[in-house]
């Protein structure tokens, strides 16, 4: 255990360690060859980047080492477990990545074992199952009708696939959405335990949940097993840095460490890791103040927003007070209020190109779809931003609308995202007309797709328009990014809804990972001799 001195909240072993090294004034005889950023001096100096090169050390005498802790990276992942609430908490450099690699890595430990996994999930988990040669079930994540975009998998589905597939060694889901919409996951929890199977979480987006009474409840709170969090995205941590934390008897904690140390480097950046600490001591010591400013510029937000009636606020709130007419409320339950989604409710301006000119007025937003943008606020968050943000808004709420309301929207203007149709299908809405977070296993759960590394050979596959791909089999992963959700993966079929959405996403100018084509002007697919004998 640590002693009172390294288990106080105020202390940051790591980061202070790193800061005494700056310091200090030994000569180096070790890597990184920059030497403290001292090549680059009769260059003119390193600029902006030569005090994190000060700090920026290797594994030396008295600064540890993150695959075998036994000082200052094991007394600052002891801290990050308290702060968190979780038993045990690992450090990683390669962000939530390398943390859903590992923990699919270490539950599905043997070719073959079954996984069930959220159909709409990251694009790091399909790399998991690949390397782990798993078999996925994909489970229907639930439909919020109001917002047209999905969240998480209901427990009864989960339920009825583990009674399906009892040898399934884990349950993977995904909360919050990339738009900060959830649902309770207690409820999925107590189902997997009553099936003897962990739970794991990439809370990718929610590293700051149960950190404030306004925020949603965390993955561990609610009973997950591992939780994977972006600790850069929602709080203060540099670029790559995240967590992997752990609770409960059901994960192998050496076999997590073993595969931790395959997935990341074995030369860590200690910048990043410090910033972790530093992060984790700012919210350990702050506790709820620290979000208080972000929270202020948030409100601040809303009320420009009521005097700009032309864009509309996602929140769960609306669904639920329309849970009489007809909306479905049980699939979005929270919303982060950090992640504020606007939308044109005239229908004119798409999200796309509600971004475009919100950056064209110097507002960067975190992504967009057909019909939403996303705007990430956090607890650096000022009011000054807001002002900018409504001012923004304010030019382009007062612009001549030459265009068209866009067609989904032209039968039924958007007034409120709680109002629901009864068009609504389970593949769309009146209101997003091709999300990139959406994807749909098509039933509850689906037979098991295996999944591997074998690369393709040349002569299996071919590339085919989009307009000519519905029916065939895709032969390449297709992730819009951002959010990097895979619309579709090798070996699924290509459903019509999925080929048109694809022509939406090209002509949108949507940016795509994974494609042989990424302008989507082709697709690739497999031939099959039933193909080749009709062509």
């Amino acid at each position: 255990m640590m002693d009172r001195e390294k288990g106080r909240k105020d202390h940051a072993p790591l980061y202070e360690a790193l800061y005494q090294y700056k310091s200090s004034r030994q000569a180096s005889f070790h890597v990184p060859g920059h030497k403290k950023g001292r090549a680059y001096a009769p260059h003119g100096g390193a600029g902006f980047l030569e005090q994190i090169m000060e700090a920026d050390v290797t594994e030396i005498t008295g600064t540890d080492d993150l695959h075998h802790p036994e000082g200052i990276i094991r007394d600052a992942q002891r801290l990050a477990a308290e702060c968190f609430g979780a038993e045990d908490s690992f450090f990683l450099v390669g962000g939530s990545t390398s943390g859903n690699l590992a923990m699919i890595l270490t539950v599905c430990a043997h070719p073959g074992d079954i996984l069930l996994v959220q159909r709409n999930v990251h694009k790091s988990v399909l790399n998991g199952l690949m390397l782990a040669g798993a078999k996925a079930v994909f489970l229907q994540p639930q439909l919020d009708e109001g917002s047209g975009l999905a969240t998480a998998p209901a427990a009864e589905a989960i339920a009825a696939a583990l009674a399906a597939y009892p040898a399934a060694k884990g349950v993977l889901i995904t909360m919050p959405n990339y738009y900060g919409m959830g649902t309770d996951l207690a409820p999925l929890a107590k189902v997997c335990h009553r099936h003897g199977v962990p739970l794991l979480v990439d809370e990718a987006h929610g590293a700051h949940y149960g950190q404030h009474p306004q925020l949603p409840a965390s993955a561990l709170a609610s009973g997950a097993d591992v939780v994977v969090q972006s600790t850069h995205k929602m709080l203060a941590a540099l670029t790559m840095g995240a967590m992997l934390h752990v609770q409960g008897p059901r994960i192998n904690r050496g076999l997590l460490r073993q595969r931790l140390a395959m997935v990341q480097s074995s030369s860590p950046s200690y910048p990043v890791m410090g910033s972790l600490d530093l992060a984790r001591r700012l919210l350990h010591m702050q506790g709820a103040a620290a979000f208080t400013a972000g929270l202020a510029a948030v409100e601040a937000l809303k009320r420009g927003l009521a005097e700009l009636p032309r864009f509309g606020l996602l929140h769960p709130q609306e669904q639920q007070r329309d849970a009489a007419a007809g909306a479905a409320s049980a699939a979005y339950t929270t919303q982060d209020p950090f992640k504020v989604v606007i939308y044109d409710r005239t229908g004119v301006l798409s999200g796309y190109e509600l971004q475009r000119r919100l950056e064209a007025c110097g507002c960067i937003p975190e992504m967009s779809d057909d019909r939403y943008v996303v705007l990430l606020y956090s607890l650096g968050s000022t009011e000054e931003d807001t002002r900018h943000l409504l001012a923004a808004l304010a030019h382009i709420s007062v612009e001549k609308a030459n265009a068209q309301p866009l067609p989904s929207a032209k039968a039924n203007a958007v007034s409120n995202p709680g109002q629901s149709s009864p068009a609504v299908k389970n593949e769309k809405s009146d209101f997003v007309e091709f999300s990139t977070w959406n994807n749909f296993a098509g039933t509850d759960f689906s037979e098991p797709v295996s999944f591997n590394l074998i690369p393709l050979k040349p002569d299996e596959v071919e590339a085919v328009s989009l307009q000519s791909s519905s029916g065939r089999i895709a032969a390449e992963m297709i992730i819009p990014y951002p959010p990097g959700i895979p619309i579709l993966y090798p070996g699924e079929r290509i459903t019509e809804t999925a080929a048109c959405g694809l022509q939406g996403l090209a002509k949108a100018g949507a940016k795509c990972q994974g494609a042989q084509d990424p302008k989507l002007g082709t697709i690739l697919v497999y031939k099959t001799p039933e193909q080749e004998n009709m062509e």
